[in-house]
């Protein structure tokens, strides 16, 4: 009998174990069993993994002990920079450096990290490049100009390359600056490619950075098992229908817990926002035209419980390849929007029970990497797909190529009967009514004004007072449209009859959150939603049911046992 797998038999350093220890990892996750052995052994790794499944550890452990390994030797004296970590995108920059952070918690004298992907100027980088950090996170593009400005070199020192959700880096338009790195690359280095899925640009940076790699193209779906992730699609008559369904779902309380509502434009995620607001349902826009240091403070702040809902715009994922690599070449984007902005891809969203694709998602791996902000590690969670009849043949292909060879339906239909909800629709009618053209536009003003705001702040007074942080919201009203009070709380006898003994109509059991704890701290009602679905076990005692966000148990599959 093989023993159990652990960090503590892979021969790394004690610092770095206890790191993990405290990080609470028993054991490493698949990716990170098979991976981490074979970068310590200094091969160059070509992995595919799926979202949530560990693929950052599985780099930064091998790299960081390798430096840790490298500064042990005395004939190494000079400091350099020996890492480096290219990233898609500038939130995912942040996490990494995170995680490299958290890792190095007891050697970070040994290893710095410095992450050069946020949206600060180049000078301000400058002083903190000069000091040789051990580790460079950032995009190709910021990357190359600091390369190009002579304020980091590589030409002598790199030793380990690492390019992270690889599959996207060329989608991104960042083709040309993958190239022109090279130049100042050493003809010798190891390099990591990580991706949650082989596309042909993956197949194209192989060919460009790996030297004879070891493929690891591990046994398991690209999204977890039924029995951790369900999957469901909602056929809608009409753009009218998407609306009334959401809200009633999130206005009974028939979603619990964090969720995610992702849209393909940032006008229709305001659009989205203002509607919710229309029923006293906070929720944060996150989309490109936001300032950087305000969207990395809105996932924190997500993370740690202060919101319920996201709405997510995934916008990248409408631009076909050509037209992104043109961003790099100096062509107009939308103004105002951040090019290297994306949150579909890789950002660790934690305890995230529900994911809601409002709009379709254009492609699989767009439907993959959003899905997979939901059932992260051994979490459970769901994915709701709303899907108009003009919808239907992109979701069907996106259905097809999940499945595979496999003859179950990877989207089940989702049972809901409008007709159960129909008392509700002249609510939902007199909420899109107040959401016209004209506040959207002047929302989107507003909000960006805001965001700056708050973006200064974030990047002066509140380095010097992190505990203020807790009074930078941003999921406060826009209210560019008149909001109607009547519309604030659901009259009981518009509660479908069927919904009664598990409806919870959030704001007249809830008084409004501004002075309360973070929702990590209260208990949700997705117990009695799941256990009364009969697709949940029911506990032992209630203990078990809770986690880091509230009651973890439920989802939107409460509703099969009340239609049938």
């Amino acid at each position: 009998m093989e023993p159990e797998p652990s960090f503590a038999h892979m021969g790394l350093d004690g610092r770095l174990l206890q790191a993990i220890a405290e990080l609470g990892w028993a054991k490493p996750t698949l990716i990170q069993e098979k991976a981490i052995p074979l970068a310590l052994e200094g091969k160059d790794l070509l992995a595919r993994a799926r979202t949530g499944s560990g693929k950052t550890a599985a780099y930064a452990i091998p790299l960081i002990q390798h430096l840790l390994q490298v500064k042990m030797s005395p004939l190494v004296m000079e400091q350099a920079v020996r890492g480096l970590v290219l990233v898609p995108t500038k939130e995912l920059g942040q996490q990494v450096l995170q995680m490299i952070r958290q890792l190095t918690a007891y050697c970070s004298r040994d290893v710095r990290v410095a992450d050069v992907s946020g949206q600060v100027d180049m000078s301000a980088q400058r002083p903190i490049l000069m000091e040789k950090p051990d580790v460079v996170v950032g995009t190709p593009s910021r990357v190359l100009a600091h390369l190009q400005g002579h304020s980091l070199s590589l030409r002598h020192s790199l030793e380990v390359l690492v390019l992270d959700e690889a599959d996207l880096l060329f989608s991104f338009g960042f083709e040309e600056d993958l190239k022109n790195l090279l130049c100042h690359f050493p003809k010798i280095y190891q390099s990591f490619l990580m991706s949650a899925t082989f596309s042909e640009e993956v197949q194209a940076l192989k060919e460009l950075v790996l030297h004879n790699p070891v493929t690891l193209k591990l046994r398991e779906s690209q999204l977890p098992e039924a029995a951790q992730l369900c999957q469901y699609q909602i056929r809608c008559a009409g753009e009218e229908d998407k609306f009334l369904l959401l809200y009633a779902l999130l206005k009974l309380g028939l979603v619990p817990g964090k969720a995610i509502l992702f849209v393909n434009t940032v006008e229709r995620g305001y659009r989205l926002k203002l509607f919710l607001e229309q029923f006293s349902i906070p929720a944060c826009v996150l989309n490109s035209e936001l300032p950087m240091q305000s969207r990395c403070h809105i996932i924190s702040q997500f993370n740690r419980g202060f919101y319920d809902y996201i709405v997510a715009t995934d916008e990248q994922a409408l631009a076909e390849p050509a037209v992104r690599t043109k961003w790099r070449k100096g062509a107009k984007t939308e103004k105002g929007k951040d090019p290297e902005y994306g949150v579909a891809r890789g950002i660790d969203f934690q305890n995230v029970a529900t994911i809601i694709n409002f709009d379709p998602p254009p492609s699989v791996e767009s439907y993959i990497h959003r899905a997979g902000r939901t059932a992260r590690a051994d979490n459970p969670g769901t994915a709701l797909t709303f899907v108009t009849h003009p919808e239907c043949p992109l979701l069907a292909e996106i259905e097809e190529a999940l499945a595979g060879e496999s003859t179950e339906p990877v989207l089940r239909p989702y049972q809901f009967r409008m007709e159960e909800v129909e008392g509700l629709r002249y609510r939902c009618r007199d909420a899109m009514r107040s959401v016209t053209k004209q506040a959207i536009k002047e929302a989107r003003l507003r909000e960006i004004k805001e965001e700056l705001l708050n973006s200064e702040k974030l990047k002066t007074y509140f380095e010097d007072n992190p505990h203020d942080l807790r009074l930078l919201r941003h999921d406060r009203p826009l209210h560019p449209a008149i909001v109607k009070p009547h519309l604030r709380n659901v009259p009981e006898y518009l509660v479908p009859p069927t919904l009664r003994a598990i409806a919870q109509p959030l704001l007249n059991k809830r008084k409004r959150r501004k002075h309360l704890a973070p929702s990590s701290s209260r208990p949700r009602g997705g117990f009695q939603v799941g256990v009364w679905a009969g697709l949940l076990p029911k506990p032992q005692s209630t203990d078990g049911w809770r986690g880091g966000d509230g009651w973890r148990g439920g989802s939107p599959q409460i509703l099969h046992k009340a239609y049938s």
